[in-house]
């Protein structure tokens, strides 16, 4: 009998059977100022994760300045009518208890976690800082200051500019079109816009509270409503909003930056939204291009022909609009190459159908990774908070592994002729001029900026 070392086997073992979620009990009440309020209990850890959401983001706050939204959210942490900032700083770390607060195009969040057994007390904070943020003048001067050197920090970041063209080019004047603030906008901003904003936009009626955890939901939907129902029912201004440009024929946006010795990539064009009904044959035959490790673009890119790490497509679902976006990072000699791949991936996807096979891998990756992200209290409370942001059905996450093995080949192909707007797509490049200009024109016309944002010759 052979008791040697034995071969590693050829072919991989088969997938083991898709696991059962446990969806834990789910309550969702509207209060009469119009705050939404959805609670999930899930008694696994002693802990409560809670997060309240205004739906007002840096697009909202465009009106009085660009990324108003985003220094606001963080100056609201630092201290209320009765609390200074180190008085919270101490009373969170008392509580064993976390604090965040962010802003982004569509939406502002404070986020509080914690021991289970404090989950009065971490929703008076939310209610606290949501209701009468003090912004003391000390600490707005700090987050700007902040604010400057991060931002001057994102200007020589390939990434960070590329998305930055991306966005204008498909969005135009609607606030989309602008992702982040110019130094001078920063440089400029006043602690009585941040209030304004603040009275706006922090308001009942623009606002869901969602909390995950261990607790009685019959006891703290008590005292939420008594605590939170005392807000005033208001709701946010209506805001105009531009429609964005018809992008018609492929061109190209090269940003400068001189002496860079690889090429940041992003090619897209403007998509749909979650609601849509196509949501989910769009995100599976994103999947299928590059929205995988094991996608298209990654194994012609990186594994066939070593250009890049790790190409990556995406769908981005803002609340009016959505786009694809394409992006990878490339030696400069192999920019052409690149986006001659990149487009030759999209043809392919939108002119021949998925093999049955390829669509049933992907589809258990989907499927595996939104269980994952069920797995803690903070992944079940984005997937809420995806939910209700974007005003899906109410059983759209119970549902969503059985809509998703429900796309078909036929799906995907239409999905992809329809949203993959190869013709359409539009080119970002961000490198050295002197050594990507010229194969950047091979794809179209070619438009020439700077790091700032300034159009140039």
């Amino acid at each position: 009998m052979a008791t040697g070392p034995q071969p590693f086997p050829t072919v991989p073992p088969p997938l083991a059977p898709e696991r059962p979620v446990a969806w834990p009990r789910r309550t969702v009440r509207t209060l009469s100022n119009g705050l939404r309020i959805v609670l999930v209990e899930s008694h696994t850890i002693p802990r409560i994760s809670i997060e309240l959401i205004f739906r007002s983001g840096n697009a909202a706050a465009l009106h009085i300045r660009p990324g108003l939204a985003e220094i606001t959210a963080a100056v609201v942490r630092t201290g209320t009518a009765s609390r200074t900032g180190p008085q919270i700083e101490e009373w969170l770390r008392r509580m064993g208890a976390e604090l965040s607060t962010s802003a982004g195009a569509d939406s502002t969040a404070i986020a509080l976690s914690g021991l289970a057994e404090f989950a009065e007390g971490l929703l008076e904070l939310a209610d606290d800082l949501a209701r009468n943020a003090s912004f003391p003048p000390e600490e707005f001067e700090r987050e700007r200051r902040q604010m400057l050197e991060e931002l001057r920090i994102q200007r020589t970041t390939p990434a960070f500019l590329a998305a930055e063209r991306l966005r204008r080019v498909l969005f135009g004047a609607h606030p989309y079109g602008i992702a982040a603030p110019a130094e001078s906008d920063v440089a400029a901003y006043r602690r009585e816009e941040l209030e304004q904003f603040y009275r706006e936009h922090y308001v009942a009626g623009d606002a869901v509270l969602l909390a995950v955890g261990d607790f009685s939901t019959d006891r703290l939907l008590e005292f939420i409503e008594q605590r939170f129902g005392a807000w005033p029912a208001q709701q946010p201004p209506g805001l105009p909003s531009a429609q964005p440009p018809e992008c018609r024929g492929r061109r190209v946006y090269l940003v400068d930056l001189p002496g860079a010795v690889q090429a940041q990539l992003l090619v897209g064009n403007r998509a749909i939204t979650r609601p849509h009904p196509d949501w989910l044959r769009l995100a599976v035959a994103n999947a299928i291009y590059g929205g995988a490790f094991h996608s298209r673009l990654v194994m012609n890119l990186r594994e066939q022909k070593g250009y890049t790490y790790s190409p990556r497509s995406s769908v981005h679902a803002l609340r009016e609009h959505g786009y694809l976006a394409i992006g990878a990072a490339v030696r400069n000699e192999v920019v052409a190459a690149s986006l001659a791949e990149i487009f030759c991936e999209v043809d392919r996807l939108r002119a021949l159908p998925v093999a049955e096979e390829e669509l049933t891998e992907i589809q258990q990756y989907l499927c595996g990774v939104f269980a994952l992200g069920l797995a803690t209290q903070e992944g079940l409370l984005n997937q809420l908070a995806t939910v209700y942001l974007h005003d899906l059905p109410e059983e759209y996450l119970e549902t969503y592994r059985e809509r998703v093995r429900a796309v078909r080949r036929d799906d995907v192909l239409a999905a992809a002729r329809r949203y993959f707007d190869s013709p359409n797509m539009q080119i970002v490049l961000v490198g050295d001029r002197t050594a990507v200009a010229e194969p950047a024109a091979l794809f179209g016309e070619v438009e020439f900026y700077d790091a700032q944002g300034n159009r140039t010759e």
